[in-house]
């Protein structure tokens, strides 16, 4: 459902290049929730935002559904939702109003948009938010309204990055039951984290991303099997110490 091939992005700099992203490859099947995990500056919301046509790779591919991120950005952004702590919300409207507009660019038929708007306010929980303007809408009120927007035109992939940022408890469970929702629907998930510890409760599979490149990929129990360790915090820790050990020998 989503691949990427080779992906690289460079930014230029000052004595040299920095290398943000370096001929990262993984895929990501229908129903299966991915964890592009890694620590701050690893390189997973470069990755995104490639996947998502924000910036361009300077080589390597990004397919969505079978279409070419560069050959076809639109058929891509048509399939793709975009959740992120990070995303603002308009504070003049109220929470409906958002959505509409959401659906509007979308180009989306009203009835389409109303009916989506009543399942993911019951889905989400805040039917009774929806004539309540943004501007006064608590953090974990509005990051529900933003996983609602990303999945209004009901994509078959959903990008997540850093989703449990400065939530509290309940909103972080909020996020976990989304991501639950989102695989029985058979979306294929990725989510980009650097908590580790909600990784192992969210995600399938994992790509551990370590300046850039990926270190390692598969699933917990593979994990385990390979390093002797149980917990992915302690097998991610152990990579960037070998890692580091490597580059000063």
């Amino acid at each position: 459902m989503l691949s990427v091939n080779q992906l690289t992005k460079t930014f230029p700099s000052n004595p040299k290049d920095i290398v943000a992203v370096d001929h990262l490859t993984f895929a990501v099947r229908q129903g299966e929730v991915y964890g592009l995990l890694g620590p701050n500056g690893a390189g997973k919301t470069t990755t995104l935002r490639m996947i998502l046509g924000l910036i361009t790779p300077t080589s390597g591919v990004a397919k969505v559904a079978g279409y070419s991120v560069a050959e076809s950005p639109d058929e891509v952004k048509q399939r793709v939702g975009y959740a992120s702590a990070t995303i603002g919300v308009y504070p003049w409207l109220n929470a409906r109003e958002m959505l509409e507009f959401v659906g509007d660019l979308y180009q989306l038929a009203p009835d389409f948009v109303s009916d989506r708007i009543s399942e993911l306010s019951t889905l989400l929980d805040f039917e009774q938010l929806l004539e309540q303007r943004c501007t006064t809408l608590s953090t974990g009120q509005r990051q529900r309204l933003n996983l609602a927007r990303a999945l209004l035109h009901d994509p078959p992939v959903m990008l997540m990055d850093e989703p449990t940022l400065g939530l509290d408890i309940v909103g972080s469970n909020v996020i976990f039951e989304y991501i639950g929702y989102l695989r029985q629907m058979k979306k294929a998930v990725i989510v980009c984290t650097h908590r580790l510890d909600e990784a192992e409760r969210l995600c399938d599979r994992f790509g551990l991303l370590h300046q850039g490149q990926k270190k390692m990929e598969g699933t917990l129990d593979e994990f385990r099997k390979q390093t002797s360790r149980e917990s992915l915090t302690d097998i991610f820790l152990d990579l960037i110490n070998s890692n580091s050990a490597e580059s000063h020998s």
